[in-house]
């Protein structure tokens, strides 16, 4: 068994070349909503859900995203609603949310 029942890596890597980033598009900002929302649902901890901030994807074209593992389900978002929406549905009723599925 894992130690987690779901890690969740938002990208939050910020780039200094002009390239788009994941970050550009609020994912530190909605990544600290997520994590302050899954501790407040009573759900972070063993063997429940970690949400962590990562850096570079490597997808950032199409982000900002965000991978659920071990699923290893990436998605993108446009905002705090969307991560509701994958915290209700992937996290805790175990069903991908295929409009935001990359």
């Amino acid at each position: 068994m894992s130690f987690y029942k779901h890690h969740v890596f938002f990208c939050c890597n910020q780039r200094d070349d002009g390239r788009s980033s994941c970050n550009d598009h609020g994912s530190q900002a909605v990544r600290d909503y997520a994590k302050a929302k899954i501790k407040k649902l009573g759900l972070s901890g063993k063997a429940k859900v970690r949400i962590n901030q990562a850096g570079c994807l490597d997808r950032c074209e199409e982000g900002p995203v965000l991978v659920v593992y071990p699923e290893e389900t990436w998605y993108t978002f446009v905002d705090e609603s969307d991560v509701d929406e994958i915290i209700q549905k992937h996290l805790i009723e175990g069903q991908v949310v295929e409009r935001l599925k990359l």
